[in-house]
């Protein structure tokens, strides 16, 4: 907690669901502040892993046993469909996994953090109403990102914001919101396969001004943002990859930066731009505008979708907005 960032992690919730052992290692631990999850394997001694370059360490040298899985997964409740459960009034999310017979043979608890004073990155693009979609590796921080935008839409802006909170990551588990999303309405997702009906119904239903969906996957909710964005209404997205041409090169989710479609030119045409006959050319508009690349905490690149997509398919390199913030919580941006 400083004066630009403040964190709440209710760590104390989390320590419920660890072995005794395991807790006070954790509690203990000199670097807690940066822990980003606790992994129990079967048969594999428990393992801490932090933020940054300090990387993963055992937590003790005896293997976890079926018995402190059966009592953690008693601790947490009902997984979903997703395999995930949370702990209700928090945003920590776990995770497990089953063997062939559904027994569950391993957990990822991993902590979740409500974040205050991230959003001066972008706080400059926030009242254009221009949606955005944030790119980045698991554990960058993207849905904490997406959680300080609902607040700072909701209570700062006064829009009308819906969450469409498929594994209760952004609002935390239970049926009252967590504090951290402001006066943002939630909507949870019964099964994943059901999100992007829970977009149209949310649009449909809420006359919401701004909806904000955590991990865009799969086709359907690709094609579920485009009918939002068309309607009017404001996105704020993750989704999976880490650089605007992975999106570009995903079949599943090339429509939400306007998709690529094989352009055959004219033998005049190709004569005068000096290329192929056949060439790569952008769809349509792009459904978000803006793109993010969360390459650190502190690192992000921001593309204009359009103009990016284009350079890309022409074999030029875009130009972008390095967007930075030192120790002292100064943002810089570089074009």
């Amino acid at each position: 907690d400083d004066e630009q960032v403040t964190v709440r992690d209710d760590l104390t919730r989390l320590y419920g669901v660890l072995p005794a052992d395991v807790r006070d290692a954790v509690k203990n631990h000199p670097e807690r502040k940066h822990l980003l999850e606790v992994v129990l394997d079967l048969g594999r001694a428990p393992e801490a892993r932090f933020l940054g370059e300090i990387g993963s360490m055992f937590l003790r040298e005896a293997p976890v046993v079926e018995a402190e899985l059966v009592a953690a997964a008693k601790a947490v409740g009902e997984f979903g469909g997703d395999n995930r459960a949370g702990i209700e009034g928090t945003l920590h999310r776990i995770s497990c996994i089953r063997n062939r017979r559904g027994h569950i043979v391993g957990m990822t608890c991993r902590v979740g953090r409500a974040v205050t004073g991230h959003i001066d990155m972008i706080r400059d693009i926030l009242p254009s109403g221009e949606s955005v979609l944030f790119l980045g590796r698991p554990g960058v921080g993207k849905t904490t990102v997406i959680r300080e935008m609902a607040r700072v839409l909701s209570d700062e802006l006064k829009k009308r914001v819906v969450i469409i909170d498929t594994s209760n990551e952004i609002g935390g588990d239970g049926d009252i919101p967590h504090p951290a999303i402001g006066g943002a309405r939630r909507m949870q997702v019964p099964d994943p396969s059901m999100q992007h009906r829970v977009m149209i119904e949310a649009v449909e239903n809420h006359m919401p001004e701004v909806i904000i969906v955590d991990e865009i996957g799969t086709e359907a909710e690709a094609l579920a943002c485009r009918t939002i964005a068309e309607r009017g209404v404001q996105l704020i997205g993750t989704a999976h990859g880490q650089l605007l041409e992975n999106l570009i090169k995903n079949p599943t989710l090339t429509d939400l930066v306007g998709g690529v479609q094989t352009v055959t030119l004219g033998d005049d045409e190709a004569r005068a731009r000096g290329c192929q006959k056949s060439i790569l050319e952008r769809q349509g508009p792009p459904t978000f505008p803006i793109l993010i690349e969360m390459h650190e905490r502190n690192m992000w690149v921001a593309h204009n979708v359009a103009e990016s997509v284009d350079e890309v398919l022409s074999g030029a390199r875009p130009v972008v907005q390095l967007r930075t913030r030192d120790g002292e919580g100064e943002v810089t941006v570089h074009r």
